[in-house]
């Protein structure tokens, strides 16, 4: 991590790091979908479906409305569409991947009860000597005073080491803080359950 920082302060490289992230999730999760138990089901629908009817439910979801569905061929294009959902499950960022974070909430609530603490962490990156040390070309760990200006550009210029500091920050506040896995309590108590997200 300190002897070579090309890919860190590479402004395209997590762009495209991640790009190809994407791609593989979505390829792995085509192929999770092909086998399945059911697979001759859901090439069987897909062969079948009524593009009129899905067309038709596309243009009445875009505009707002609320649709049951009533018909058959109705029903099999909102199967086709759970379907789709088990695939895009595995690629980050996408919209079904946050849906199955919604339902794991939902599920956690049902199963602990309603969350006591709703808590926002932001830890200030181009303030913290940590995080500075993770961006700087330093191999030893010997704090100093900066101006903000130097700060601030240390920092912006590795943006990897800003998300390795903020994934340090989080752990060390759930373990310290809430404790989890630890033998003491948490400053709130003891901790039952918990669930983190970052925002986009």
């Amino acid at each position: 991590m300190y002897h070579d920082k090309r890919f860190q302060t590479d402004i395209y490289f997590p762009f495209v790091a991640f790009s190809h992230e994407q791609i593989k999730a979505a390829t792995t999760g085509g192929f999770l979908a092909t086998e399945r138990g059911n697979f001759n089901q859901i090439s069987e629908r897909l062969l079948s479906l009524n593009p009129t009817v899905l067309n038709s439910l596309s243009n009445r979801l875009a505009a707002g409305e609320i649709i049951h569905a009533e018909t058959e061929e109705e029903h099999q294009c909102y199967q086709v569409i759970r379907d789709l959902d088990h695939v895009g499950g595995h690629v980050q960022g996408s919209t079904t991947s946050k849906k199955y974070m919604r339902n794991e909430i939902w599920s956690l609530i049902a199963a602990k009860g309603a969350p006591s603490w709703f808590i926002t962490l932001s830890p200030a990156d181009v303030k913290h000597p940590i995080c500075i040390y993770y961006a700087d070309k330093k191999q030893s760990f010997d704090p100093k005073i900066l101006g903000h200006n130097e700060r601030f550009r240390i920092v912006t210029q590795n943006p990897v080491a800003a998300a390795r500091f903020f994934h340090l920050m989080v752990t060390l506040f759930i373990q310290h803080v809430l404790g989890v896995g630890t033998d003491h309590l948490g400053i709130y108590g003891q901790t039952v359950a918990y669930y983190g997200t970052v925002e986009q």
